[in-house]
């Protein structure tokens, strides 16, 4: 794939080409491409067990031992210049971790360690990454303030438990904003949280992403949370991306037979649909995948290609900054 047909018109932060990921036999991951620009937000979205979350987890080396990553390129833009992550030994990386790239994940209660206090565990990270920070508790005071929680100054003791989920995930988020990082990866950040929590960490990320001009790969499987903060969307689906396109293009004029039903199956406020559309058929395990399409067992429109041995490409349909993955896209419904 042309990498060049994956990028926006800004400054990259991030290019990532032909990455792939495997257990064993199994690969969870297949020679996936993307890119993001300066202040972009890209959001890989799919079903559970898709492999967006190892994907993002490979960018930095966070997975286990066990797997196998390969790419023809991960290359970050960081404060020295573009690097090849791919290329970084464990040790190496650790630098960028935490620092310039900075997750958020979905379980706070569990990511927060709970015998520390809020303020040793976000100290770690200033002390690791932002040695030139004199007053750590005015900064992480700030910090604080920054992601609304309230009377900041007397948090700085609490420990995880003290606080309800929606305080937790604002305290992930001021720990990964510590180091001051040019990319955020947020991995399903609103999960485990309540409708109306949720809605108030979108709104809080959505916020900090245009005062600081932040770049996020968002990771979700929930559309709602994608079309309220996503620029450009990847649909993931069996390790694959299967379509690529700027957010209001895909979410309005979708062409891979996935994304129609998976927006299809997405309840809308004030609509009477009846029974809520469900996608026959499930995700196949990674040790299961077929060397065609992956979907096509799933598929209302599959043609007799799509039964065969060879994958589609990642091909514009229609725009060109609108990518497809399909044999038959547009094919009748």
């Amino acid at each position: 794939m042309d990498i060049e047909k994956l990028k926006n018109s800004g400054n990259t932060v991030l290019e990532v080409k032909n990455l792939s990921v495997s257990f064993g036999k199994a690969e969870v991951v297949s020679d996936i491409s993307f890119a993001l620009g300066k202040g972009e937000v890209l959001a890989l979205v799919g079903e559970s067990g898709c492999g967006k979350s190892s994907a993002s987890l490979a960018l930095t080396g966070l997975l286990p031992p066990a797997a196998k990553i390969s790419a023809a390129g991960i290359n970050f833009n960081s404060s020295g210049g573009m690097v090849d992550l791919a290329g970084l030994s464990q040790k190496q990386l650790r630098k960028f971790r935490g620092g310039q790239i900075a997750y958020i994940f979905q379980e706070p209660s569990v990511s927060l360690n709970p015998v520390m206090t809020i303020r040793e565990q976000i100290a770690e990270v200033l002390e690791l990454h932002r040695r030139d920070v004199t007053d750590i508790d005015r900064e992480i005071t700030g910090l604080l303030e920054s992601v609304g929680i309230p009377d900041a100054a007397n948090r700085l003791k609490s420990f995880p438990h003290e606080l309800s989920g929606g305080m937790q995930q604002r305290v992930m988020i001021a720990m990964a904003l510590a180091g001051e990082p040019e990319l955020l990866v947020a991995d399903e950040p609103t999960t485990a949280l309540d409708v109306t929590v949720q809605a108030q960490i979108l709104d809080l990320l959505k916020k900090l992403q245009k005062e600081r001009g932040m770049t996020i790969l968002l990771i979700s499987h929930n559309l709602g949370v994608v079309s309220a903060l996503a620029d450009r969307i990847a649909v993931m689906y069996a390790g694959r991306i299967v379509e690529y396109a700027p957010a209001s293009e895909l979410l309005n004029s979708p062409s891979h037979p996935y994304t129609e039903l998976l927006l299809s199956a997405v309840p809308r406020l004030g609509r009477n649909c009846g029974r809520l559309q469900t996608i026959p058929g499930v995700v196949p395990s990674p040790a299961e995948y077929a060397s065609g399409c992956r979907f096509a067992p799933r598929c209302p429109v599959k043609i007799a290609v799509c039964d065969g041995n060879t994958a589609p490409e990642l091909a514009g349909c229609g725009k060109s900054d609108h990518l497809c993955a399909c044999f038959n896209y547009g094919g009748d419904k």
